[in-house]
């Protein structure tokens, strides 16, 4: 191949390039997981996929599609370049109350299967919350 010539697409350069790429963001997949305190099988149960398709991600082995990078965004509750590093993550100023620190201080001294069994708990309550308030204002039939 001359120097003139352009790189095939399936150039070793490009893989190369790529491959970092997927590797990077693999990185933060796995620095938000573990920041929010979820374990790959959560994390894949969320986005709808195997836990071994969350491991493939996180190191980089699989291309994460831009349905799933979505998914993940929303799921972090950051948009899109906040999620990919590109503008900073929103601070939290909020402080807990006294009682929600107590509360805190209650989940940790918990076992990880434990804390992972309440997490759940919270997210089921949560959702039927969300459903509720959705149902509250849908119009209703009249009889």
């Amino acid at each position: 191949m001359s120097d003139t010539q352009p790189a095939s697409p399936k150039s070793p350069q490009i893989k190369k390039e790529s491959r970092a790429y997927f590797a990077a963001l693999g990185k933060r997949v796995t620095q938000l997981r573990k920041s929010r305190g979820m374990t790959q099988a959560e994390l894949a149960r969320a986005l709808g996929v195997s836990q071994q398709a969350v491991f493939a991600y996180e190191i980089g082995d699989r291309r994460i599609s831009v349905l799933i990078l979505q998914r993940l965004a929303r799921l972090f509750r950051l948009n899109i370049d906040q999620f990919l590093g590109f503008a900073p993550e929103p601070v939290h100023k909020r402080r807990l109350s006294p009682r929600a620190m107590r509360h805190a201080e209650r989940l940790q001294a918990l076992s990880k299967t434990q804390q992972r069994f309440v997490v759940r708990i919270l997210d089921v309550l949560e959702e039927q919350n969300k459903n509720r308030g959705n149902a509250s204002r849908a119009p209703q039939a009249r009889n």
